[in-house]
């Protein structure tokens, strides 16, 4: 049975050291040894400061580095952001101010080794620096997300696939959110982070994981050396269903589920925002990719805000978005709804809208519910 760590925290960091510290020594202090290699694995989607809360906190990574280099081992800071360098989000987060003095590595991931992640995915690049760690300490925020309802532990291994590769995957997914959750689940399990401390001190609610999401402080650090436990036991704390998270949908199916029991007070969120549910998929296969064009929320833009950076349509991975004079345009034909754009806008100028089938599914269900 696994054991989730739950403890109030601040982001005072006389505070915050040792509340971190006793979490990550009860989950892996006898497993990291003097001369190891410890990947530390934060979730640094882009350039955002830290009272947005989009990336994990700056002195939660720092804490981090400072049990590692007392343990007698050697640090290393790494993820593959979505946009942008990864020297101009540590600078921009405080990451690199946090870590100044410090024995640490920090770099993003480059090189990648092929690994057998299972069908139907076979052999995919993964970051070496993430095969090769002794242990990896996954330092995951707690956010909301437009295609994955929450963005917690399981996913933050995501940043483990290099660069423009992310897009590859979520275009190989196509509209299929369960086929990138089972994505997402091979990944983790190829990967298997040692152990997953998550950073809930300030929450990202609403349309996340990026700048149209709303900062929520919740107070809370939470750690498990099962990741799935971990999430499961967030979405307890949320009042969500685990299996709406579909993730945790495609880890139950796969029997990799296992009970927990919590360590320390849980407290009850209410009225966290969730973002605009997905559409109803039902019925004959052959109607499915129908009924998620018809039925999932589409990104849309405001024109007032976008900026015209070129962010959106650089990174989309269905070559879906064109730009106009004002603002920009999108063929829902070719959208697959991987919700990339929103994610990854700099100026929160990208949104999800319901479809009108969307809306009426969604109200069949709470008649006949």
């Amino acid at each position: 049975m696994a054991n989730v760590l739950v403890r109030k925290a601040s982001y005072n960091y006389e505070q915050l050291k040792p509340v971190f510290f006793e979490i990550i020594e009860m989950l892996a202090g006898e497993k990291i040894k003097p001369g190891n290699r410890v990947l530390i694995k934060p979730n640094m989607l882009s350039a955002a400061a830290p009272q947005d809360a989009i990336l994990t906190h700056p002195l939660i990574i720092k804490a981090a580095v400072e049990y590692v280099l007392e343990k007698g081992a050697r640090p290393q800071v790494s993820d593959s952001p979505a946009i942008g360098s990864f020297e101009n989000i540590l600078k921009v987060n405080g990451t690199r101010d946090a870590l100044a003095g410090l024995d640490v590595i920090c770099s993003p991931f480059k090189n990648t080794v092929s690994v057998d992640i299972g069908k139907p995915y076979g052999h995919i690049d993964i970051a070496k620096d993430a095969i090769d760690a002794d242990v990896i300490i996954n330092l995951p925020k707690l956010k909301t997300h437009c295609q994955m309802l929450l963005t917690l532990g399981v996913k933050n291994m995501f940043g483990c696939i290099v660069g423009f590769k992310k897009s590859q995957w979520h275009m190989r997914a196509g509209t299929d959110t369960m086929a990138f959750a089972r994505l997402l689940v091979a990944i983790h399990q190829a990967v298997r982070p040692t152990v997953s401390i998550l950073d809930g001190i300030l929450a990202l609610e609403g349309e996340g994981p990026g700048k149209r999401g709303k900062p929520r402080s919740i107070g809370v650090i939470m750690g498990s050396g099962d990741t799935f436990a971990l999430d499961m036991a967030v979405c307890k704390m949320v009042g969500i269903d685990y299996e709406s998270m579909p993730v945790l949908k495609v880890a139950k199916e796969n029997n990799i589920l296992s009970a927990y029991v919590i360590d320390g007070k849980l407290p009850a969120i209410s009225n966290f925002h969730l973002p605009v549910p997905e559409g109803l998929i039902f019925g004959p296969r052959f109607l499915h990719n129908f009924l998620r064009r018809h039925t999932m929320p589409l990104p849309v833009c405001e024109d007032n805000l976008c900026r015209l950076c070129s962010q959106c349509w650089t990174m989309c991975p269905a070559q879906a978005i064109t730009e106009r004079k004002a603002g920009i345009k999108f063929d829902y034909e070719k959208c697959i709804r991987c919700y990339c754009c929103i994610e990854i806008c700099p100026y929160g100028a990208l949104h999800s809208r319901e479809t009108i089938g969307g809306k009426i599914v969604r109200n069949l269900i709470d008649k006949f519910s």
